[in-house]
């Protein structure tokens, strides 16, 4: 695939295409298959297949004072949009002054000029131009104009459409288990590993902590079953742990990973992660953070952590997120 970082990036002169335009946040089943019809018509018709997407995210532009957490990173996104098999994705810098121009203006200079698109595939919902101006109908007048089709894409999903903002809501709420059902895959996270406080290596369960500017939406406080992916690419399981430790009274939030079930000859000392890029995939969520009145109680709640994790990804237990304890001890 190409990833073209701006219209100046493509060349000329563009190749026929048929596009689709979105922010694609997660890149969710409904966009996977929005995806999907656009590669497939592309192929049909002897076009590229190209999707148009934005960063930063326009609600982050246009409305500052109420912070949104992109579901992935840029990074994470190309390389999911990547996996749909598209030609290629532009990337445009969303800006203030970008979103200024009009519906028409938009439409001319990256959807025709830029793109040289035959077939733009939309969703009925779909706003575009200054003031979110133009639509659907808006699109269609425009096509006639400048010489392209528009397919109109019915909402998809299974009990409700399929959204970035369902899928957000879930992370919140620490429902990672419903979360999956949404993306057709495990929510991750990933960044470098750094030094911790090695609390969880003296107790007996060592973690590797990841650094604070992770990539991809981090869930709800608490405690989830899930893989870890070290540097080299090894799959692992862990029983990962989302938040400040009430316990030792930490205050700074932190994502961190116990991985269990390790190589039998493998010494501790060499299970060295440190400066490593490494991601977490959220399986299930087991429990909320507790605080424990002493060391021994933390302990086996940790051994009973990993047992179910254990049992979780070994098929052996449904991966149901757990809901919020009523009260902790």
């Amino acid at each position: 695939m190409q990833y073209w970082a701006g219209t100046a990036a493509i060349g000329k002169p563009p190749a026929p295409s048929v596009v689709t335009l979105g922010n694609f946040d997660g890149v969710h089943r409904g966009h996977q298959a929005v995806l999907k019809l656009v590669v497939d018509t592309a192929k049909q018709h002897d076009l590229k297949s190209v999707a148009v997407t934005f960063d930063p995210h326009p609600r982050l532009v246009h409305l500052p004072e109420e912070p949104l957490v992109p579901i992935v990173s840029l990074p994470q996104k190309i390389r999911l949009l990547e996996t749909c098999e598209l030609d290629a994705t532009l990337v445009i810098h969303y800006t203030l002054k970008f979103a200024a121009q009009t519906a028409e203006e938009f439409v001319k200079n990256i959807v025709v000029d830029a793109l040289n698109a035959r077939m733009v595939v939309v969703g009925a919902d779909t706003r575009f131009g200054a003031g979110n101006s133009g639509d659907i109908n808006t699109l269609r007048k425009l096509g006639k104009i400048y010489d392209f089709t528009v397919v109109e894409v019915d909402d998809i999903g299974e009990t409700e459409r399929w959204s970035s903002t369902w899928v957000r809501e879930t992370l919140t709420k620490g429902r990672v288990a419903e979360a999956s059902r949404i993306l057709g895959r495990y929510h991750s996270v990933e960044g470098e590993i750094v030094h911790g406080h090695a609390r969880g290596r003296e107790l007996g369960y060592p973690t590797a902590n990841f650094a604070n500017d992770s990539q991809g939406m981090i869930p709800a406080d608490g405690v989830y079953a899930g893989w870890f992916t070290n540097g080299t690419g090894q799959r692992l399981p862990a029983a990962i742990s989302v938040g400040s430790n009430p316990t030792f009274n930490d205050v700074v939030r932190t994502v961190e990973a116990h991985i269990f079930d390790r190589p039998e000859h493998e010494e501790l000392q060499d299970f060295n992660l440190y400066g490593q890029h490494c991601t977490v995939e959220f399986v299930a969520r087991l429990r909320g953070m507790l605080t424990f009145e002493g060391i021994d109680a933390l302990i086996d709640q940790m051994e009973a952590d990993v047992n179910k994790s254990r049992a979780i990804l070994s098929g052996n237990a449904p991966e149901i997120d757990a809901p919020e304890p009523r009260s902790a001890r």
